[in-house]
């Protein structure tokens, strides 16, 4: 319980914004936005990891990816006003750029392999109390901006607080478990309207976050892989129940 409970409220924390980032997400029809800039974010932690100089300055291992994450999502505020036609392709190049570059770079140490695989996966079941400070003050500082400004979500504001959050759950959980979190509490309400959508969303993502958590401990899983299955096994009984239901 001492390991599980940290790594809960770590997920509440994730999805407290990313169940709103999520539906805005779709709603553009940028799906693969948060992979892409999670993917740039871990970029920016691989340079860290790789540059030991670099982990001497101050709050590098924070402000680097955050840097990186801001750049990438001004350049897709860019496209998405120049070019909104290709954008979705231009967000997976992105993606694949950023992935294939913290390859290259992890590709001559030794380490490299489980770096990546801690960047991607994450290790949630590592999340103490003391790392989640900051991720919980932005949270509250991002609904609350958020819920007194609704049109934050709609300009190219929402990608700098895209950008912030992404980064902060990329050092918590991992780029895998960002993308999920974002997607399938999104997509296990998508067919509901009204405010009742939230907290079904909000009640499906955290029985995922939950029942993951408990398999891996139960089995000896890879919690971060074991969360995406059960993220998406919940989104998927969500939206069968309403189906169910509609009929």
């Amino acid at each position: 319980m001492q390991v599980l409970l940290p790594a809960f409220v770590a997920g509440l924390l994730v999805l407290s914004t990313h169940v709103v980032l999520g539906r805005q997400v779709l709603r553009r029809g940028i799906i693969f936005i948060d992979l892409a800039i999670a993917q740039v974010a871990a970029l920016g932690t691989v340079l860290v990891q790789m540059h030991h100089e670099l982990g001497e300055w101050p709050f590098v291992h924070l402000w680097m990816p955050l840097a990186f994450a801001l750049a990438a999502a001004g350049i897709i505020a860019w496209l998405e006003k120049h070019m909104a036609d290709e954008l979705e392709a231009m967000i997976g190049c992105f993606y694949v750029l950023a992935a294939v570059l913290a390859m290259l770079l992890l590709s001559h140490d030794p380490h490299g392999g489980e770096l990546l695989k801690q960047v991607l996966s994450g290790q949630i079941l590592w999340v103490d109390w003391p790392a989640l400070a900051l991720p919980a003050l932005a949270s509250v500082a991002v609904l609350a901006a958020v819920l007194w400004r609704p049109a934050l979500l709609h300009g190219r504001s929402f990608y700098l607080l895209f950008a912030l959050m992404i980064t902060l759950s990329v050092e918590l959980v991992g780029v895998y478990l960002v993308f999920s979190s974002l997607i399938l509490p999104a997509l296990a309400v998508n067919r509901l309207r009204g405010p009742r959508q939230w907290p079904v969303a909000y009640l499906a993502g955290a029985l995922g976050y939950l029942l993951g958590l408990w398999l891996s401990a139960l089995y000896d899983l890879p919690a971060g892989a074991t969360i995406v299955v059960t993220l998406a096994l919940t989104a998927l009984t969500f939206r069968l129940l309403h189906a169910r239901i509609t009929r």
